[in-house]
């Protein structure tokens, strides 16, 4: 466990609509215990459940902006409290944009300014701008995001925040059976009921994928063999695309009839081929669903 000397506090702060959003998910991603819109006049009493040596918060990301705007005054109070904290690393990273892409991104939004909930857009940037000058000057790290797309963004915040050779994306391969219904949160399907489907064999129908003798039958096949090897060869190609993409995760879901075997055995074998390149995770949603157990 990271010592309580070594906890980190991001404070996420800035324009409305210059990417806080963006960046709250990108700390996520990296670990970070995360709070949308903590008020400032809280900021004091948060410090004090980090401090606590009975917990393990050691990476927090805060968004405090003019949403919170009635306890905007006691910011300036709250970080003071920073200072004296010897045992907290704390930056305060504040997002700007042009005041013509900001009101462009308004528009595309369809939102009103906090500010100017009843005017022009513009209004209500000009004096967000106005009230948070002073803590611009006070950020110890400043993103413009102009002319960054999401994915840049969260590039920037994960080569600045992100530990050395830290990897934030995930493979999680999922097997299902088709009988059970599809799985509402995969990326990628493989239907492989085509199949020779060890549920008619009888020695092996009370068994798993998880079990050798079915991992031998599901591979002996040459159907099998060309399919797998189709399958990693575009995954291999697919999935640093879509980590470059800065997708965070990607579930690959692999169904057949029950469940039970052959997706099972393949959704392991994956897994297993690509631990050494990226952080692998394997579930088997209908694994337990077959009759009688």
């Amino acid at each position: 466990m990271i010592g309580k000397d070594e906890t980190k506090l991001v404070i996420i702060t800035g324009m409305s609509g210059a990417g806080k959003t963006v960046a709250v998910q990108s700390f996520e991603d990296l670990g970070y215990y995360c709070v949308d819109n903590l008020p400032p006049a809280l900021l004091p009493k948060f410090l004090e459940l980090m401090k606590d040596a009975t917990n393990n918060i050691n990476k927090v990301a805060l968004v405090m902006d003019l949403r919170g705007r009635e306890f905007f005054d006691s910011l300036f109070d709250a970080l003071d409290h920073l200072t004296d904290s010897s045992w907290l690393e704390e930056h305060i990273l504040f997002l700007d944009a042009q005041d013509k892409v900001l009101v462009s991104r308004y528009k595309e939004t369809r939102r009103q300014h906090p500010l100017a909930p009843e005017g022009l857009p513009l209004e209500g940037i000009q004096q967000e701008r106005r009230i948070l000058s002073e803590l611009r000057g006070r950020a110890q790290h400043f993103i413009d995001t102009t002319t960054l797309k999401p994915k840049a963004l969260r590039e920037k915040i994960v080569q600045k925040y992100g530990e050395e050779e830290q990897q934030i994306f995930s493979i999680h391969t999922l097997s299902f059976g088709f009988k059970y219904g599809m799985p509402i949160d995969a990326d990628l399907v493989f239907d492989v009921r085509f199949l020779p489907n060890p549920h008619y064999v009888e020695h092996l129908q009370p068994l798993t994928g998880l079990t050798k003798d079915v991992v031998d039958y599901v591979f002996k096949w040459t159907e099998t063999q060309k399919f797998i090897e189709k399958l990693l060869d575009l995954l291999a190609f697919m999935l640093p695309q879509y980590k470059k993409e800065g997708k965070s995760q990607l579930v690959i879901a692999i169904g057949c009839t029950g469940g039970q075997h052959r997706s099972v055995a393949l959704a392991e074998h994956i897994a297993k081929h690509f631990s050494n390149q990226y952080i692998t995770h394997v579930a088997h949603r209908d694994i337990d669903k077959r009759k009688g157990h």
